[in-house]
């Protein structure tokens, strides 16, 4: 079950429809992005083992999704480009706490709640394309973030009691559901 304190709203998925290529392309990024932040843990947490096997499966399954994005834009005649990113994971990011190891509980909380989100939408887009290639791609890829949402949540729990994680993850799915509201209205996966 995704920890999400809001579903998204009907605009977002037209939004996206009437901007798939920009779209694919953000994905594109979120997915790099997803695989480098994993990696980034590794090296700032090594003294943590239990995170290192985790975050390096979910990095290599990024960057997986990233090549498979790379595919169906290639395919569609697109190609990767620089966008302007979308200020959500920024100011989702800002309510983490500064002293460890809260510092590192709210991070990975808070990258549950970015992979809950982008299951939340891929189920939306699965259902509303007509394209059935990109409605493939969404569809299988539901499990993985689901299942990325899951990791996050677990390897949180493991530096601190569940009670704690559950308190925590309900107080920064709110501030989530906040930081999405505020987002401007653009054609990204997370805004």
């Amino acid at each position: 079950m995704l920890s999400l304190a809001s579903q998204t709203d009907r605009a977002w998925v037209e939004r996206a429809l009437a901007n798939l290529d920009e779209v694919l392309v953000d994905h594109a990024h979120c997915e790099k992005k997803a695989a480098s932040t994993a990696v980034s843990l590794l090296f700032k947490y090594p003294e943590h083992a239990n995170l290192l096997i985790p975050l390096t499966r979910l990095a290599r399954e990024e960057l997986g999704h990233f090549e498979e994005v790379l595919g169906h834009l290639e395919a569609r005649g697109s190609r990767l480009r620089r966008l302007v990113p979308s200020p959500y994971a920024a100011r989702l990011m800002t309510a983490v706490r500064k002293r460890e190891p809260d510092r590192l509980v709210d991070t990975l909380l808070c990258l549950s709640l970015i992979e809950a989100r982008s299951c939340e939408r891929m189920t939306l887009l699965a259902d509303a394309l007509v394209d059935p290639e990109l409605a493939s791609l969404y569809r299988g890829l539901l499990a993985s973030e689901a299942r990325h949402h899951r990791t996050y949540v677990e390897l949180a729990a493991g530096l601190v009691p569940e009670r704690h994680v559950r308190v925590r993850l309900a107080t920064l799915a709110a501030h989530e559901a906040a930081v999405l509201a505020a987002a401007p209205a653009i054609a990204r996966f997370h805004a």
